[in-house]
């Protein structure tokens, strides 16, 4: 490692003007990061993580302001140039890869466009030679055919292919220090491993200095060197990565590893403790250690702020007890979940329901016909259809949980909508209760629809900003159980108090709470109604792994108390396993495998199962952990191409043209058949089980 850093961070505090006070955002930063270095910040939202980014950018907006330290790049005081000054190191010196790629990317200008203007801005290259070479880029960062890549709008292409051209633009001028702002949240497990395995081999041999911001400690334990840990401001661990996981010092860093669900840990034999409370308002920091509030370990001596502990040269903790921390603090269950309570506004409707399967769905199918054009109407072309969910069977019982597991594209919300009744089905059908439901929602009858109640991913699209909490609440208990009016406040403080919030939030708007928080509060609407059946649509993917726990555990805890049946839909195979009681696996419209959650992956059995396991980035080093692995978790198997369209879908077995175990002929003609193994699993595959078993055991045969 060279001697001198790319990037150096001293006593840094980055400060916002709010309603004319200024509040430390990010208070007494200070790290270094050398040539071909990745260093992982990582932290809930609200650390700071984006803030420190944008201070080494000069970009902080008009209320941001550095009240003390410096930042240099490769020697370079970056705090004493002006705009004009810091124009010239953007996008040479300094490249940026943000979260949302089709945010960045101009609309309204080609993809190869977009790609040379960096190369004829930052490296003076004439327009012949840009062109040239910004297809040689978008091939280095392995996207399939770059020719109709760079000939395409932003809009045009997927969300995983729009991340690849920032990447390609930003490596394009070799800057020396790259930063990359959650550049894989928003993308699915295989996109995300696709990508992280792309960065790997870019930055491989480089000297670029990279700094990686990201909440998900899987990420980092796949891709960083170093890890640096932010909690309001502060920075609280900085430490080589090996040692973060083998021995975290700081109570925060111990909650988020604790927080996080691992393959082959269930809600019947683990814990999530997650991190009780939440972040501090900048307004409203603590003056002794910035954790107080949120620590299992806290004593007297943390009324005072504590000093940086210098554990070796290249080791930092701020803490007063981490010597302490190792020896108290049980790696994986530090805390105990609250006890399950009884809450009388959500007793069950309907105990004791004496039923084989309480949702049954029989080979459901919901296609969309697209409108033709003008060109297409005149040749009397006829529609094109879209067979997004293409013939799903699935049963369901009485308080048991179905995970949903699949890329997108694949037709789990709009399976979810189907039975909700916001989609109708163009074939098939949905019974509840064994009384089948009818396809639009307008046709179902208050009594209905109180029985079938759904979560939604973003609670920010489903709360009405402009009314109260308490009001929110009040409409399933009047329109769908009658509550008198006189008993709405008693209610609604029960249902609170059932998802962990105060009373006194019945007076708030959405927009005085967190993310966490209004996600509980789309969860005790859910629940008002005492449904019987319950879908939850990524009810858990946008939120820190700390929030996430506790949602996790709330969830758990309130379909126990109503015996209330669950659909849990995600990306996330490692959350639905955890909750999940049986796991189906969708791919293109169709099921691939179903399967009791505990059996899940010893063996996957199914190559689309086993894919989207090996894809997953655990928060271990080499996948080291204390919960029994799946045994292909040392040899991973990586997913080509991206999903097909549901408008062209492939004969034969719908993942024959990605499947790394195809058959050729028999797998891209004939439609597999359904198998059932020894362990309960069913799979939809050409290739035996017992082949399947023998090629995924360890030690197996490729």
């Amino acid at each position: 490692m060279a001697s001198s850093p790319v990037l150096r961070i001293e006593n840094l505090t980055v400060a916002y003007r709010i309603g004319g006070r200024l509040m430390d955002a990010v208070r007494d930063v200070s790290f270094e990061i050398f040539p071909g270095q990745v260093y992982g910040l990582v932290g809930e939202s609200g650390s700071g993580k984006t803030t420190l980014a944008m201070a080494i950018l000069g970009y902080l907006g008009e209320a941001g302001v550095i009240r003390q330290g410096r930042i240099e790049l490769a020697g370079i005081n970056l705090l004493a140039l002006d705009t004009a000054e810091m124009r010239k190191i953007w996008g040479k010196q300094i490249a940026f890869v943000p979260q949302n790629p089709l945010a960045s990317l101009n609309p309204s200008l080609r993809i190869g466009e977009q790609v040379a203007e960096v190369l004829r801005t930052h490296l003076g290259m004439d327009p012949a030679t840009a062109r040239r070479e910004t297809i040689g880029h978008l091939k280095r960062v392995k996207l399939p055919d770059p020719q109709r890549v760079a000939e395409s709008y932003p809009h045009q292409i997927s969300g995983g292919m729009q991340q690849r051209v920032l990447i390609a633009m930003a490596l394009c001028t070799e800057p020396e220090l790259l930063l990359l702002d959650e550049p894989t949240t928003n993308l699915d497990v295989t996109t995300q491993a696709a990508i992280i395995e792309l960065f790997r081999d870019l930055i491989r041999g480089r000297q670029t200095a990279v700094l990686y911001v990201t909440h998900n400690l899987g990420v980092i334990a796949q891709l960083c060197d170093r890890v640096a840990v932010l909690y309001a401001g502060e920075l609280v661990e900085n430490t080589r990565l090996d040692d973060l996981f083998a021995e975290p010092l700081h109570p925060y860093t111990i909650g988020l590893l604790n927080s996080i669900p691992r393959l082959g840990e269930t809600k019947s034999n683990q814990v999530l403790p997650g991190i009780p409370g939440q972040i501090p308002m900048l307004g409203d920091r603590p003056t002794g250690c910035i954790f107080i509030t949120r620590c299992a370990y806290v004593q007297d001596i943390c009324q005072q702020r504590p000093d940086i502990s210098i554990i070796q040269p290249d080791r930092t903790v701020r803490c007063h007890r981490w010597k302490e921390i190792p020896g108290i603090a049980d790696q994986r269950s530090p805390l105990q979940a609250n006890p399950p309570q009884e809450i009388p506004a959500l007793q069950a409707a309907t105990p004791g329901i004496d039923q084989p399967s309480l949702l049954s769905i029989h080979d459901l199918q919901v296609h969309f016909l697209l409108s033709r054009s003008l060109r297409q109407a005149l040749h009397r072309e006829p529609p094109r259809r879209v067979r997004a969910v293409d013939g799903i069977s699935l049963e369901l019982a009485a308080g048991k949980t179905l995970g949903l597991v699949g890329e997108s594209g694949s037709g789990k919300s709009t399976l979810a909508r189907a039975v909700v009744g916001l989609l109708e089905p163009t074939a098939g059908k949905v019974e509840l209760l064994g009384f089948t439901l009818p396809a639009p929602l307008s046709r179902r009858d208050l009594a209905t629809m109180r029985r079938l109640q759904m979560i939604f991913q973003e609670p920010d699209e489903a709360l009405n900003p402009y009314r109260t909490i308490g009001a929110t609440l009040a409409r399933p208990l009047i329109r769908l159980l009658n509550v008198p009016r006189q008993e709405l406040p008693s209610r609604i403080n029960r249902l609170l108090e059932a998802v962990r919030l105060p009373a006194a939030y019945a007076d708030r708007l959405p927009g005085q709470l967190s993310g966490g928080e209004k996600q509980r509060v789309a969860i005790a609407r859910a629940f008002a109604a005492r449904p019987d059946l319950l879908i939850a649509d990524e009810a858990v993917s946008a939120l820190d792994v700390s929030v996430q726990a506790s949602i996790l555990n709330l969830l758990k805890e309130l379909q126990g108390q109503l015996n209330t049946a669950m659909i849990f839909i995600s990306h996330d195979l490692a959350v639905v396993s955890y909750l999940a009681d049986t796991i189906a696996v969708a791919y293109l419209g169709q099921i691939m495998q179903i399967s009791p959650s505990d059996q899940l992956v010893e063996p996957p059995y199914h190559p689309y199962t086993e894919v989207l396991l090996s894809c997953i980035p655990e928060p271990t080093l080499m996948r080291r952990i204390d919960v029994a692995q799946p045994p292909l978790a040392s040899k991973p198997v990586h997913l080509e191409g991206e999903i097909p369209t549901p408008m062209d879908k492939p004969d034969g077995c719908p993942f024959h043209p990605r499947c790394p175990r195809s058959l050729g002929d028999l797998c891209s003609t004939q439609q597999p058949p359904w198998q059932e193994t020894m362990d309960g699993k069913m799979i939809f595959c050409h290739i035996p089980v017992n082949e399947l078993r023998d090629i995924q055991s360890p030690g197996g045969k490729e």
